[in-house]
């Protein structure tokens, strides 16, 4: 099918810093194409200080909808009008829903990452998770599992100045979904590693394993895992993080972040257009691992 911009493309967009390295762009384009929808996706490599200009100046433009990647999903938070139930339980955005100029906040990044889990293989309701962060995509992720039936959730972090507030992010989401959320120092070595002794699945949600920090793993040695344990890392540039190499020295079942892109880049694709996503096509031409 030909595909070509004309006069009344709609545009949708990707904001972050960096974003060169995104695979973004050619899974909503491709998809575009193979159904015929007068759409375009760009990357605007966008930060914190920038935000509120690029959000004003695109909304001016009329744009559909966009993207938001490091460092921007809570940053975006004062810019919008409203948000969906998912993204004011976590706290953060990555998927921007424009109607008639009414900027909705949605958060597609939980959902992602637990398909995610499922396309690997395996099926964690019903057991424990160690989630490793509390950035953006962690509060998403940690809304979605608890939402899904995950049984419990140790949330580790820096014990630094957001620290109350993640301890009532984890008090707010605990009560309204039942899950039982600890919120932990990922200093606290004796912690962390008795609670990955009794998960089913260990989370990386930080950005250690990816450049600048490509040579940094968030656990400080292999021997914390265990065989059995499923390891997954969001990061997906690289495709093998440290910590995924610590796996598979113990022999752990491992899986990156393609799959989370994939599926969370198919959730907003559906919000803009109203159409699913052709995820298989997708998946072989640009998600092969």
């Amino acid at each position: 099918m030909n595909y070509e911009i004309t006069g009344k493309t709609k545009l949708t967009a990707l904001l972050g810093s960096p974003v060169s390295h995104s695979i973004s762009p050619q899974m909503h384009n491709e998809s575009f194409r193979l159904l015929g929808l007068d759409y375009v996706y760009l990357a605007f490599d966008v930060t914190p200080e920038c935000l509120k200009d690029a959000v004003t100046g695109l909304k001016a433009a009329g744009i559909c909808g966009f993207n938001l990647t490091m460092p921007l999903k809570v940053h975006i938070l004062p810019h919008l009008d409203e948000f969906t139930p998912a993204a004011r339980l976590a706290g953060a955005v990555n998927t921007v829903i424009v109607e008639d100029g009414h900027l909705i906040g949605h958060t597609t990044d939980g959902v992602g990452y637990m398909r995610s889990v499922s396309d690997a293989g395996y099926n964690i309701i019903g057991q424990k998770m160690t989630l490793l962060g509390a950035g953006g995509a962690a509060t998403a992720i940690c809304v979605q599992a608890a939402l899904d039936g995950v049984s419990s959730i140790d949330m580790f972090k820096r014990r630094n100045h957001s620290w109350d507030k993640t301890i009532d992010f984890c008090q707010r989401v605990a009560s309204e979904t039942g899950c039982n959320i600890r919120l932990l120092d990922i200093e606290d070595k004796t912690l962390l590693a008795d609670s990955i002794s009794k998960s089913a699945i260990l989370t990386n949600a930080t950005s250690l394993g990816m450049a600048p920090d490509i040579a940094k793993s968030p656990i400080p040695d292999s021997t914390l895992l265990r065989e059995g344990l499923i390891v997954s890392d969001i990061i997906y540039n690289p495709r093998e993080t440290l910590l995924m190499k610590q796996a598979k020295e113990m022999n752990c079942p491992c899986f990156n972040g393609l799959y989370m892109l994939l599926y969370q880049g198919a959730a907003a694709f559906e919000c803009w257009t109203g159409q699913k996503m052709p995820i298989d096509i997708i998946k072989q031409k640009y998600f092969s691992q």
